[in-house]
C-alpha cells in the first residue's frame, strides 16, 4: 500500500508539474498582458526552484523525488519572457537568466553553500508567495493570474510532503514543502476572490 501511495504521489506530482504553468502561460498570451503577475514573486519563484534543485542534485536524493523542477524552471522562464515581451522588451530578462545559471554553478562548489542557500530558499520560495499576494491586495485584481495553477501547485506541494515523509524525510526539504502549501491555498483563495468580486461589478 506504501509503495502504492508513493507511486502515486510522484507520477501525479510530475504529471501535474508537466502542465502546471501552461494555464498561467495561456491565460497571459490570450490577454496579451502580464496584468495580475508579480515579476519580482515570478524571479523569486525561479530562485527557489534553482536552489532546490541545486541542492536535490547534491545530495544525490532519488531522482523521481525532485524530476519535477526541470520543468517547472523551463515554465518560468518562459513565464519570464512573456513579462518582459508584454513589457516591450524581451532582452531585459537576459541579465536576470544569466544571474540563475552562474548560481547553478557557485552553489554546487561547496556543500556550505547549498546548504545555506537551501536553508534561505524557503524563505525565498515563501517571500515569491507573499509577494505575489501584496501585488493582488494592492491591485485587488487576479488579472491573467491562474487560479488553476495556483491550486495545482498546493496539489504538488501536498504530495511532496508525503514523498518527502516516505523516502528521505529531510526535515529542511519538509519545511519547505509545507510552508509551500499553505501560501499555494492562500494565493488560491486569493485570486479565487478577486475573480469573484470582478464578476460582480
Amino acid at each position: 500500500m506504501e509503495a502504492a501511495v508513493l507511486w502515486f504521489c510522484n507520477w501525479s506530482t510530475l504529471a501535474v508539474c508537466a502542465a502546471l504553468k501552461l494555464p498561467q502561460i495561456r491565460a497571459q498570451l490570450a490577454a496579451r498582458s502580464s496584468r495580475g503577475l508579480s515579476l519580482p514573486s515570478l524571479l523569486l519563484e525561479l530562485a527557489g526552484f534553482l536552489v532546490f534543485l541545486r541542492y536535490q542534485c547534491y545530495y544525490g536524493n532519488p531522482v523521481i523525488t525532485y524530476l519535477e523542477y526541470p520543468i517547472l524552471i523551463a515554465q518560468d522562464v518562459i513565464l519570464l519572457l512573456c513579462i518582459f515581451h508584454f513589457n516591450g522588451d524581451v532582452k531585459q530578462a537576459v541579465p536576470y537568466l544569466a544571474v540563475c545559471l552562474l548560481s547553478w554553478f557557485i552553489l554546487g562548489l561547496h556543500k556550505g553553500a547549498v546548504d545555506l542557500a537551501m536553508n534561505l530558499c524557503t524563505l525565498v520560495s515563501a517571500a515569491s508567495k507573499l509577494v505575489q499576494l501584496q501585488y493582488l491586495w494592492k491591485t485587488r485584481d487576479s488579472g491573467t493570474a491562474s487560479a488553476l495553477t495556483w491550486g495545482l501547485s498546493a496539489y504538488t506541494s501536498a504530495a511532496r510532503v508525503i514523498t518527502t515523509s516516505m523516502t528521505t524525510n529531510d526535515l529542511t526539504v519538509l519545511t519547505r514543502f509545507v510552508i509551500m502549501l499553505a501560501l499555494n491555498i492562500w494565493v488560491t483563495a486569493t485570486v479565487l476572490r478577486y475573480r469573484k468580486l470582478a464578476k460582480a461589478e
